[in-house]
């Protein structure tokens, strides 16, 4: 489910993280060191625009079932991002006096960071969750990719005994023809040895009538 998607979300939730601590420590800082410490979380804020953007692009270049659920959660990462600027902002405006920023630090600002907070729990849990679906997917793909091996390698051993029997069965034929060669020689050469008999038989009947006529004629002389 969208591997480019969670890479980027894995940045922002981590630099969603770093900027949520970044505002915590700021706000008890003054004078320069909260100005370069401002200064780095808007830096920060604009890395997280960037991400959202790359991970808007990469949801919309999805399939409809997935791209809905994607977007969905990229309209938390939005408002986890709007409630960081109201945050940057409302540390920025503690520029004005000690009171507004003590006032600020201890209502508004504690109720948006709790919230805040609260949004990227839910977040990190949500991405927690679709990495293990995504793992569970993963291992399905894997599965699926293993049967279909199985299959194939199945479908190549049927094949290959499809070619042994067939090659069997023309040898048989072979055999076969053979064999009906074979009997048709038999059969021609017992009917040539049984043509042969009787013109033996016929010869030595002949023979006979010969030696009978001789011997009759020598004895009546």
């Amino acid at each position: 489910m969208g591997e480019v998607f969670e890479g980027y979300e894995r940045q922002y939730c981590e630099l969603s993280a770093n900027l949520s601590k970044k505002c915590t420590a700021s706000g008890a800082l003054n004078g320069e060191k909260k100005k370069q410490k401002l200064s780095e979380i808007k830096a920060g804020l604009e890395d997280a625009e960037a991400l959202i953007r790359k991970m808007d692009l990469e949801a919309r270049s999805l399939q409809p079932n997935v791209k809905a659920v994607l977007l969905a959660k990229l309209r938390e990462y939005k408002s986890d991002l709007n409630n960081l600027k109201s945050e940057v902002k409302r540390i920025a405006s503690g520029n004005l006096n000690p009171a507004a920023r003590d006032e600020l630090l201890e209502s508004g600002m504690a109720d948006a960071l709790t919230a805040s907070a609260d949004q990227r729990s839910r977040l990190m849990t949500t991405t927690e969750r679709l990495n293990q679906s995504s793992d569970r997917i993963k291992d399905s793909r894997r599965t699926m990719l293993e049967t279909e091996e199985l299959g194939v390698s199945i479908l190549q051993d049927l094949h290959s005994q499809r070619q042994s029997l067939l090659h069997a069965n023309n040898t048989l034929h072979g055999v076969d023809d053979n064999i009906g060669k074979s009997k048709r020689i038999l059969t021609n050469m017992s009917r040539r040895m049984s043509r042969n008999k009787w013109i033996v038989g016929i010869i030595i009947s002949l023979l006979i009538i010969a030696i009978i006529v001789i011997l009759y004629f020598k004895l009546a002389k």
